[in-house]
């Protein structure tokens, strides 16, 4: 099955292998991105001074800054575009760090240059596309609220809290079936990390309560159901 991507989406790939930089630059363009690419974080970093992207491509096992703590770093100063890591360390714990440190994938080399392509694809799609099933207006949460249509969170005084693509798709998942218990199991199929386990959705979970709760181990909002999953509960 094919997926539509908003023509032209930019690609910013980090890497400090220069000959996968310039592969994957010349098979992106060809299927359609505008690609920029950085041999380091720091390169990186002065790009992203001029252009945001629609999602970084970042390997983690760069010199300098890595890339697990560049994903980090970028995160804490605002930046919420879609990050895929690569790394020829493709255990579930590896994975899991990418996630803690505010990653959406994760890649695991070699790969198939394909198998990028569509992943980009799923997560541009997904933090630009509204699903039939969204509220028609914002949802509200204690002191804050929610704007699934535009993944949008802020507080009561209109200031807007930064979201990873992660933690917007998890919320807007969340957000369309308030009151719903879901399973983990549901919650990373929709969310493409099935292929990570569940525990994935746990650290996804936790980094989502620290964005909506006063305290996020006595959650109010985003609650836990024991042997079943979680739940949004929506209220002023």
């Amino acid at each position: 099955m094919s997926v539509e991507i908003k023509t032209g989406a930019h690609i910013l790939v980090v890497d400090d292998d220069l000959r996968l930089l310039r592969l994957l630059q010349r098979y992106l363009t060809e299927q359609g991105f505008r690609v920029s690419i950085a041999s380091s974080a720091k390169e990186a970093r002065t790009i992203l001074l001029a252009v945001y992207p629609d999602a970084l491509v970042v390997d983690v096992t760069m010199p300098g800054e890595n890339g697990l703590e560049f994903t980090e770093s970028l995160r804490k100063e605002g930046f919420h575009f879609p990050i895929l890591l690569l790394t020829a360390r493709g255990e579930p714990q590896d994975r899991i760090a990418g996630l803690e440190a505010g990653a959406d994938d994760y890649l695991g080399k070699p790969f198939e240059p394909k198998e990028l392509m569509l992943r980009l694809k799923l997560h541009i799609k997904r933090v630009s596309t509204p699903s039939p099933n969204e509220p028609s207006g914002p949802v509200k949460l204690g002191t804050l609220e929610y704007d699934p249509q535009r993944s949008l969170l802020k507080d009561k005084n209109n200031n807007f809290i930064h979201l990873t693509s992660g933690e917007a798709a998890l919320l807007s998942l969340l957000t369309w079936h308030a009151n719903e218990v879901l399973s983990r199991e549901s919650i990373a199929r929709a969310l493409s990390l099935d292929d990570i386990g569940e525990r994935a959705v746990d650290v996804q979970i936790t980094r989502l309560r620290r964005r909506l709760e006063k305290d996020p181990r006595e959650p109010q909002f985003l609650q836990t159901v024991r042997g079943k999953g979680y739940v949004l509960k929506p209220g002023g």
